[in-house]
């Protein structure tokens, strides 16, 4: 406490010091800002008037009612093109097409098979007539270099149509 009145004393002293009525440096600036002559200030640009649009319907729609659009044409629903759902579904139809790989033939003298390696690994062999894929696609025929397939697909407006594919021989 005796070291802290002491301090205290000699802090308040300096501080009173330094508040000094001597502001000639400070008036010498204001001088100086004052003495310089003025720029140009361009004026404010005119404002153009607010103008409210005003809705007239005449023959425009009303804004506040759903738009009518017309149903689009295309092919009839009721075509013959439909997946068989009597059928039972074989093993590679649970996957989509393109999960499917081509790994190699068998030629026997009744037919020729396809082998085909699902995402889980096994292989599989397939014939023509054989279905695969998730768009019920049934083989037409097998190359040693592909399968070509045909599937059906919906077409957008309630009804199916057919769409070739191929799956391709793999190289790995």
């Amino acid at each position: 406490m005796r070291i802290l009145h002491p301090t205290a004393l000699v802090v308040s002293a300096l501080l009173l010091a330094a508040c000094s009525r001597d502001n000639s440096d400070l008036r010498a600036y204001i001088d100086e800002v004052k003495s310089r002559t003025s720029t140009v200030v361009e004026p404010i640009p005119q404002i153009r008037q607010y103008e409210p649009f005003e809705y007239i319907p005449g023959e425009r729609r009303d804004p506040f009612t759903p738009q009518v659009q017309e149903a689009p044409s295309g092919p009839s629903p009721e075509n013959s093109i439909r997946p068989d759902a009597n059928r039972n579904r074989e093993a590679l139809e649970e996957f989509p097409l393109d999960s499917l790989r081509m790994v190699g033939t068998l030629t026997t003298a009744r037919a020729t098979y396809a082998l085909i390696r699902a995402p889980d690994g096994i292989v599989h062999r397939v014939s023509v007539g054989n279905y695969m894929g998730q768009n019920y696609g049934k083989i037409t025929g097998i190359s040693e270099a592909e399968v070509k397939l045909e599937e059906i697909i919906p077409d957008g407006f309630g009804g199916y149509m057919k769409r070739s594919a191929s799956i391709a021989l793999s190289e790995n």
